[in-house]
């Protein structure tokens, strides 16, 4: 299976975009950086699970997928507490997360009902 058939991998993916759009202008180059290297870490390593041989191999990118939205989140609630990101995109955001999180979740779980 190829990730770009996969939902989560396309939502992810376009998260990570709108993210990149967001911060096109911010002068804060650290904070623009990490934000944006989390976001793009999620999508990125679900493909990289993906081309992997084993499910073990892609469970353990799925997961590092999921170590990223935790990131992610947290950048975004520090982003709203210090004025860089509206509450409403945030809340967005952290609500899209909660979702692909869900989405991750239940790949492992497929991927692990396999043995």
């Amino acid at each position: 299976m190829k990730c770009e058939n996969l939902d989560v991998w396309k939502r992810s993916s376009n998260l990570c975009v709108d993210i990149y759009k967001y911060f096109k202008s911010l002068k804060d180059y650290s904070f623009k950086d990490q934000i944006t290297r989390s976001s793009l870490s999620i999508p990125s390593n679900i493909a990289e699970g993906f081309e992997r041989i084993s499910d073990k191999e892609t469970i353990r990118f799925i997961d590092i997928s999921k170590g990223s939205i935790a990131e992610l989140k947290t950048q975004i609630f520090i982003g709203i507490k210090i004025g860089y990101i509206s509450k409403n995109v945030g809340l967005s955001w952290i609500d899209e997360l909660n979702e692909i999180s869900k989405m991750l979740s239940s790949l492992i779980k497929k991927l692990n009902s396999k043995d």
